[in-house]
């Protein structure tokens, strides 16, 4: 097996991982997803996925402000954020910012595709990093609905990876899918009881 392969695996693993975490609610979803984004800001760019080298560049900071945003508790030792759901404004926020997202990046990726990089899907680069950017901005804020954005995001990443003939990687967003379904049903629940 080529390093490239390894590097791939290694991120799938760690990537996996991360998102067991997340459905968990276990803090254990940052350091880990690190790893993961690491790794597939390389591969992406490699392949020239760049909105999704962009994407994993922009979880990587939001994993490092994330795992501080999880770790934060009053002075009763209480977590300062919680699961819940998004309001009606917040709704909004979040489809405006994906919008927004989709533009910028549909564009640029255009750009990058004329210039120098013919392999690249705009399209579907975009809207797969659009909705990942929405969804990992939520997912810092324990919003339920940011499962929502990355099932959004699994299903527009399998078919983008196959195609780039990241094989391991389109069956890894396949196994994010599953859980991301499975999250979304957990948070939920959460969110509810909170409620209640």
């Amino acid at each position: 097996m080529q390093m490239y392969q390894w590097l791939e695996l290694i991120a799938i693993a760690f990537g996996i991982l991360s998102v067991w975490f997340s459905k968990k609610e276990n803090i254990l979803v940052y350091p880990t997803g690190l790893i993961n984004t690491i790794i597939y800001v390389y591969l992406s760019f490699d392949a020239d996925l760049f909105g999704e080298a962009l994407a994993n560049f922009y979880y990587t900071i939001m994993s490092i402000y994330g795992w501080y945003n999880w770790a934060r508790k009053d002075q009763f030792q209480k977590r300062v954020v919680n699961i819940t759901f998004s309001s009606r404004q917040q709704w909004v926020q979040q489809l405006l910012f994906f919008l927004i997202m989709y533009a910028v990046l549909y564009g640029s990726l255009v750009s990058v595709k004329e210039a120098f990089a013919p392999g690249a899907i705009p399209w579907a680069d975009a809207l797969a990093t659009a909705s990942a950017f929405t969804a990992m901005w939520l997912m810092t804020q324990k919003k339920v609905e940011g499962w929502i954005w990355w099932i959004i995001t699994n299903i527009v990443s399998i078919p983008l990876y196959y195609v780039k003939d990241l094989k391991f990687t389109s069956g890894y967003y396949f196994i994010l899918l599953v859980l991301a379904v499975a999250g979304w049903i957990e948070w939920s629940s959460r969110a509810k009881k909170q409620v209640a």
